[in-house]
């Protein structure tokens, strides 16, 4: 086994997800490199007893937060970090890691690029670029919706798919699914736990306000998997209101960003799921566009470019 300058540790916010924690967990028992440390932060009503079960190196902490929060669960898990850890990572816990993952990470770590705070996995099956014809239209990127250079932040607060990378790159922003930060930034930069439960764009929120400070790289050959679980996302018009809500809540607290051309694409997003219902006629697409357009209601006579008010978890 390869001896590396760096010890690591892998954070996994987790709540009743049992099949996938087990899946990933077996993944990093197959792991050529193992990580120096798992925390595993168990937002679930009911603790997930077997996690000691499959993972049994001593390197494992087992720990509880309620109420459960993808941002919280994850600022718990740093807590945690032993001393003497130089490198941080955080994994969902339906990511699976391919054998040679976090070996190949680690030896991007031994001598980064100058100024890299942070290093995503590449994801093996990324998916697909959602309604792909709509997102390129010229109009869906003069409104800011979409653009064509990859894992930018465009102005108007949205950000472009990374997508699988066949040599290593600098992007403006990471998803917190499967990534790597120096354990030295993490008392300055935390998750914003205002991102409550599914705390969608909270990868977003962290890696961009990172990424002002450092630069933020793709590992081409650090490897991982995706299965998105069917759970704890809520449903279509839940996660519309979400998706408005969060997108002007992350535009508010970074004033470079625009307000207008943020509102302006969320409308564009909620015709673009009408759009997509009448297409296809499922229900979710319509629900999803109710969601966008009650909370764009709700919002669109604000004056300020405040982030909005706190309104509580409604999975």
């Amino acid at each position: 086994m390869p001896r590396f300058k760096n010890a690591l540790a892998l954070i996994v916010a987790t709540k009743d997800r049992p099949a996938e924690i087990a899946r990933l967990l077996r993944s990093l028992n197959e792991q050529t490199h193992p990580a120096d440390q798992v925390i595993v932060v168990d937002g679930g009503e009911r603790p997930v007893q077997m996690v000691t079960e499959v993972y049994t190196a001593s390197s494992l902490v087992y720990v509880r937060k309620l109420p459960p929060s993808a941002s919280g669960q994850r600022n718990e898990g740093v807590s945690h970090v032993w001393a003497g850890i130089t490198l941080t990572g955080f994994m969902d816990d339906d990511a699976v890691l391919e054998p040679k993952a976090l070996e190949n990470m680690l030896r991007f770590w031994e001598s980064p690029p100058a100024g890299v705070g942070g290093a995503a996995f590449n994801m093996s099956n990324h998916p697909l670029l959602y309604a792909s014809r709509l997102k390129r239209s010229v109009l869906a990127k003069r409104l800011g919706l979409y653009g064509d250079e990859r894992g930018k932040v465009l102005p108007s607060g949205f950000q472009t798919m990374i997508g699988r990378v066949t040599e290593d790159v600098f992007v403006e922003w990471l998803p917190s699914g499967a990534a790597v930060w120096m354990s030295s930034i993490l008392g300055t930069f935390q998750f914003d736990e205002w991102y409550e439960g599914y705390s969608y764009l909270e990868d977003l929120d962290f890696s961009y306000r990172v990424g002002k400070a450092f630069r933020l790289a793709v590992v081409a050959d650090a490897l991982y998997f995706h299965y998105p679980a069917s759970s704890g996302r809520g449903d279509g018009f839940v996660f519309g209101r979400r998706e408005v809500r969060n997108r002007l809540y992350f535009v508010g607290k970074n004033r470079e960003l625009s307000m207008a051309r943020c509102r302006m694409a969320l409308l564009a997003r909620t015709a673009m799921s009408f759009f997509l219902f009448v297409r296809e006629r499922k229900r979710t697409y319509l629900d999803r566009a109710a969601g966008n357009f009650l909370e764009l209601l709700g919002t669109g006579s604000r004056r300020e470019t405040r982030p909005p008010t706190k309104i509580a978890h409604v999975d």
